[in-house]
């Protein structure tokens, strides 16, 4: 069974429609293992919603919209990383993970879900915004990842076209550059489908 990790170079870049996009292509499962923050849509309703994806439910689902570890500690409960364990199946459909936040959010003080990501040893996914910043932002993030041996299968840019940035990313940090994924407004699953096989190749996930 193929088995993806996604992350990202930050929060809020777009990665759970990136996530969605990649689980309609490959027919996959989603799962995201830590969900902070209950109030409207959660990531996997959205991954529900645009993908139509068999969910995997969240090992921990958290009210408060924060750092994990923060939002565990609201509720007066510790993540136990250990309890993290990559989901079994019958069958060989593909399983997309979907982190929180960026490579180095905390779920306790002393585990990083990175270093959940070090122990699973599955293809990483970067997701990265095109915007201002995104150069150092990734490289740094894909410094983190090689220093831990995981496995790394390539980055998604994510947002407007932004040439130099990526190919300079692409360069300097000797990475497959997967595609980019632009802003799709209005964001529907038929819409999502469209673009994302326009601008992925699934070959590249198989």
């Amino acid at each position: 069974m193929k088995r993806f990790v996604v992350t990202g170079t930050d929060t809020g870049i777009g990665k759970t429609v990136f996530s969605a996009g990649l689980c309609a292509m490959l027919g996959a499962r989603y799962w995201k293992p830590v969900q902070a923050g209950l109030d409207g849509l959660t990531d996997s309703d959205v991954i529900a919603e645009l993908a139509q994806a068999e969910i995997v439910p969240e090992t921990y689902r958290l009210k408060l919209p924060a750092s994990p570890h923060q939002a565990a500690a609201d509720e007066g409960i510790t993540i136990n990383p250990d309890v993290l364990h990559l989901p079994v199946f019958s069958d060989d459909t593909p399983l997309v993970i979907e982190g929180a936040g960026g490579l180095m959010v905390p779920l306790t003080r002393e585990i990083l879900f990175i270093d959940v990501f070090t122990r699973w040893k599955l293809p990483l996914i970067l997701c990265a915004r095109t915007t201002l910043g995104t150069i150092n932002h990734t490289l740094l993030s894909l410094e983190a990842v090689r220093l831990r041996d995981i496995p790394l299968l390539g980055v998604a840019f994510l947002g407007e076209a932004n040439e130099e940035s990526e190919a300079i990313i692409c360069e300097i940090g000797k990475v497959k550059r997967l595609g980019r994924l632009p802003e799709i407004t209005p964001l529907t699953s038929g819409r999502l489908a469209a673009v994302f096989a326009k601008t992925f190749d699934a070959k590249d996930f198989v």
